[in-house]
């Protein structure tokens, strides 16, 4: 309820007017919206106020006297509060205060405005009838994640269920999204209705079941409310399992002499021990003949490599990549053989366009063909020649189809030669 001092000066503010120009509003008050702890601003425009008087009026009616002008007032409407009259700021408040540019303008001013401060304020003119206009000043409060009620890392068995939690506070309440950190599609599982890949979901609760490795990753609790900035929170979840151990080649050839790499894929976690034995049992550590190595290729799995340089007799046989973590372990073996590189054959070529079968017995053949043509000779007409070039590749080229057709070829000819001789 207003004071006995609020309502004097209602009665003061509000006296009638009886002469002059009636006041008025030159621009409308504006909705106010700012984050909690900024200044908010109410700008009010009158215009003819300057020039009126109130009626004069006896003391006993408790009105002022004649003279007095009409002023502008700041009310909160909600509580009915006078805030300032003029100049003077009536409420007890001293985050509030009124300025005036002597002529048209009147300015409430709310320093860093709370929660409380949000409402309607009205600018009020105490005329006959009192003239006002309002607005509403809202504030508005970026989200915060409420940590002692949201989620840390957590860590369940493969096949478990995990429930993440996220609350956050603000005004507007704040909305809250889950992404996965490596933008991977979140699973969840309801019932008979299987299971739904999607790339957010919404709520202060996520749920999953059926945990496997791969939802394994680091998940983001992101609070927004429309007011800048949007807040996020990073909850690791960790899927413990029984180590796995995958060989890509389980024989691997090497020649002699050179550097040859023997590979294992390791699914484990928590984080397992990986290292190399012999098959007879003997660790394997790093040195000059060789070399470990081990690449991260998600969360939950490594590659190992082992690198044996300059490859001897001694080093074939069987090698075993084993990784160990708390709750098992696992191997797998690889075994190295040599691999001997092949042999290429000499080649040969024959006096006359380097034919070449790469053997002996073509050679051999060769020689025969070559023999039989110098002893055999062509009869045209009355003149007796040698064999031509031709003669030699067609029946060379013949004779290379099979040892048998050599053969003929050569009785045939020796045929030829016999009947020339006889004919001389």
């Amino acid at each position: 309820m207003p004071s006995r001092l609020a309502l004097f000066l209602l009665h003061v503010l509000y006296a009638p007017i009886a002469t002059g120009f009636v006041p008025d509003f030159l621009y409308p008050l504006e909705n106010v919206t700012i984050p909690q702890g900024r200044d908010a601003t109410f700008t009010c425009v009158v215009n003819n106020l300057g020039g009126n008087r109130v009626s004069s009026s006896s003391s006993a009616s408790g009105d002022h006297g004649a003279g007095s002008k009409a002023r502008v007032a700041w009310i909160k409407a909600d509580t009915k509060a006078i805030l300032a009259i003029h100049e003077h700021v009536i409420t007890n408040n001293a985050r509030l205060s009124v300025t005036h540019n002597d002529y048209n303008t009147w300015t409430l001013n709310i320093r860093g405005a709370r929660r409380e401060d949000r409402g309607v304020y009205m600018c009020q003119v105490n005329t006959n009838p009192m003239k006002s206009q309002s607005a509403y000043l809202e504030v508005v409060i970026p989200p915060d994640i409420v940590y002692e009620e949201t989620s840390g890392d957590l860590m369940v068995p493969e096949g478990g269920s995990a429930k993440l939690i996220c609350k956050a506070r603000g005004y507007p309440k704040p909305k809250i999204t889950w992404k996965r950190e490596d933008e991977a599609e979140i699973i969840t599982r309801a019932g008979a209705s299987g299971k739904t890949r999607t790339p957010s979901a919404e709520g202060e609760i996520l749920t999953l079941s059926k945990v496997t490795r791969s939802e394994m990753g680091a998940y983001l609790c992101i609070a927004a409310n429309g007011v800048p900035p949007s807040v996020s929170k990073r909850i690791m979840l960790h899927v413990h399992f029984h180590p796995m151990v995958q060989v890509p080649n389980q024989l691997v050839g090497a020649p002699p002499g050179t550097d040859v790499t023997l590979s294992c894929q390791v699914e484990a976690s928590p984080k397992a021990i990986n290292y190399w034995t012999r098959e007879s049992g003997e660790m394997i550590i790093s040195n000059s003949k060789y070399t470990m190595t081990e690449t991260s290729t998600s969360v939950y799995s490594v590659l190992m490599r082992l690198v044996i340089r300059n490859l001897h007799k001694p080093d074939l046989g069987g090698y075993k990549c084993i990784s160990k973590n708390s709750i098992g372990d696992a191997e797998n073996s690889i075994r190295l053989y040599d691999m001997e590189l092949p042999k290429h054959p000499k080649k040969h070529g024959d006096r006359r366009g380097g034919l070449d079968d790469g053997s002996d017995l073509s050679n051999e053949r060769d020689h025969r063909l070559n023999h039989v043509f110098q002893g055999s000779l062509r009869e045209t007409g009355s003149t007796i020649e040698s064999p031509t070039d031709e003669d030699y590749a067609t029946a060379a080229t013949t004779g290379r189809t099979n040892f048998n057709q050599t053969l003929a070829i050569i009785y045939v000819l020796s045929l030829l030669s016999l009947r020339s001789f006889l004919r001389v």
